[in-house]
């Protein structure tokens, strides 16, 4: 069967991983995680105080890039591939509020994004991959074979992350989990480089309605017309 590419972009919260992971499982294919990767690199900025509530020092952080080694590596008792900086998991760490409060403002950084790309795209090459993220079928991989983006409505996400939080155990309040979600949209959308838009070529599915089988079933279907004709 023809290996494709496929490229899942959307808004914060609308369960791209959770559909990523599903179907690079069912397909057997390589899963990437970008959201984490940013993750991490702000997360790194946060643990070398580069930014903060009222402050971020883009140039100390741009300077500091060649210090970011980031790699997955499979956990097979979790079934995906778990976040590392620098040789260390960080993957619970950078899944907090406080990491979500920052990841925008670091994506949205030229130098940034240049450094991910180019690893995202050296991922790709051979095809077989699930890749979610912001720009996946907008700069990343503008040539995939299937394009989704996701979205639902900012309430209906920060519900979602809100149980996911309390879950986990985080003392967060709906209210702040929402103000989140729309500030990550804002910056998401505006920013200069590589801003949130919908491939002219990319299906769209709100899933505000749907469960994650629905959700499953209807995107598998997408792959396999896809393959058929490719």
């Amino acid at each position: 069967m023809k290996k494709i590419t496929i490229a899942i972009d959307g808004f914060s919260s609308t369960g791209k991983s959770t559909l990523a992971k599903q179907l690079a499982k069912e397909l057997e294919y390589v899963y990437v995680d970008t959201g984490a990767m940013y993750r991490a690199v702000a997360y790194f900025a946060m643990q070398n105080k580069l930014i903060g509530a009222d402050f971020f020092d883009k140039q100390a952080l741009v300077t500091e890039l060649p210090k970011i080694q980031l790699e997955f590596k499979f956990n097979a008792d979790l079934g995906f591939a778990e976040m590392y900086l620098n040789g260390e998991n960080v993957e619970k760490q950078i899944r907090t509020i406080e990491v979500s409060s920052f990841v925008s403002k670091v994506a949205a950084v030229s130098e940034v994004r240049a450094k991910l790309v180019e690893q995202q795209q050296e991922m790709g090459k051979n095809k077989a991959i699930v890749m979610d993220g912001r720009d996946i079928g907008t700069v990343v991989f503008p040539d995939a074979e299937l394009k989704i983006f996701m979205t639902a409505s900012p309430e209906t996400r920060a519900q979602r992350r809100f149980d996911e939080l309390q879950q986990k155990g985080d003392n967060v309040s709906y209210e702040e989990v929402l103000q989140n979600v729309v500030e990550r949209d804002n910056l998401d959308t505006s920013r200069e480089d590589s801003p949130l838009v919908i491939a002219d070529d990319a299906i769209e599915i709100d899933n505000s309605y749907l469960n994650k089988e629905e959700q499953f079933t209807a995107v598998l279907e997408l792959v396999n017309d896809v393959v058929k004709k490719a």
